[in-house]
C-alpha cells in the first residue's frame, strides 16, 4: 500500500464500497460501516480521511488501529475476516484502510455491549449504512443454506409480477395493499422470490425496494 493507491481510492468518492472516516473518535458507532461491508458486497474503510477526501492523516493512527479492531473483536458478531494496511504520511500523521470482504457467516451484528446475546444487522445503500429490514435479515440468513426455495406462482405472485413491470420495483407495503394480503404473507411472498433468484432487493432507510433480478 502507498500513498498512490490512498489517492486512487479517495478519488472515487464515499460510496457503496468506500467510506471515509477522520478519526475513531466513537468506535462503536464506526463499527456499523464494517458490519455493512461485511453484510453487503464487502468494501473499504480509510481511516485519516476527511469527508472532503483531503488525506490530512490522524496522529497515533497505530492507536487509532488497535482501539477500532478492540471493538471490532468485542461488539461485531459473529467474528469476521478483514485487513489493515497502515501508510505513514509524515512523522506523526498517518492513513489506514479496513480492506473487508464480503462474508460468509451473514448476518453481522452490532452489539449493544459485549455480553449481549444479539446485535443489530446493517447493510450498505449507496453512501450508506443503515439498519436491515426483517426481509433483509432474512435473505442474509437463509442464503448461507445451499438449498433451492420453492414456490408456488399463484394469483399474488402474479399482482406482484404486474406491479413491478408497471413501476420497475415494489415495496412490502404497496404489495400487500394492492394484493390484500397481510404484510407477513406480503412479506414472505417476497423473501422467497428473492432466495429463489427471481427477484432482487435493494435496502433503503425507509422501505426496501424489490425488482426483476437480471
Amino acid at each position: 500500500m502507498d500513498i498512490a493507491t490512498v489517492q486512487r481510492l479517495v478519488a472515487k468518492g464515499e460510496g457503496q464500497r468506500i467510506e471515509f472516516k477522520k478519526k475513531v473518535n466513537f468506535p462503536e458507532k464506526i463499527i456499523k460501516e464494517v458490519v455493512a461491508f461485511a453484510n453487503t458486497h464487502g468494501g473499504k474503510l480509510l481511516l485519516g480521511i476527511d469527508d472532503d477526501g483531503t488525506i490530512s492523516g490522524t496522529r497515533n493512527i497505530e492507536g487509532e488501529v488497535f482501539l477500532l479492531e478492540d471493538t471490532i473483536k468485542k461488539l461485531v458478531d459473529p467474528s469476521l475476516d478483514y485487513e489493515v494496511d497502515i501508510l505513514k504520511i509524515n512523522q506523526k500523521k498517518g492513513v489506514a484502510i479496513f480492506n473487508i470482504p464480503e462474508g460468509s457467516d451473514k448476518p453481522y451484528g452490532v452489539k449493544e455491549h459485549a455480553k449481549a446475546d444479539h446485535g443489530t444487522v446493517f447493510v450498505r445503500s449507496g453512501d450508506e449504512s443503515i439498519k436491515a429490514s426483517k426481509e433483509m435479515r432474512q435473505i442474509l440468513r437463509r442464503r448461507n443454506n445451499e438449498r433451492d426455495e420453492r414456490f408456488n406462482y399463484g394469483e399474488k405472485e402474479k399482482v406482484l409480477m404486474q406491479m413491478i413491470d408497471e413501476n420497475q420495483f415494489v415495496t412490502l407495503e404497496e404489495f400487500a395493499n394492492r394484493a390484500e394480503i397481510p404484510k407477513f404473507m406480503a412479506s414472505k411472498t417476497l423473501v422467497k422470490l428473492v432466495l429463489a433468484n427471481l427477484l432482487d432487493i435493494k435496502p433503503q432507510a425507509g422501505c426496501d425496494q424489490y425488482f426483476i433480478k437480471e
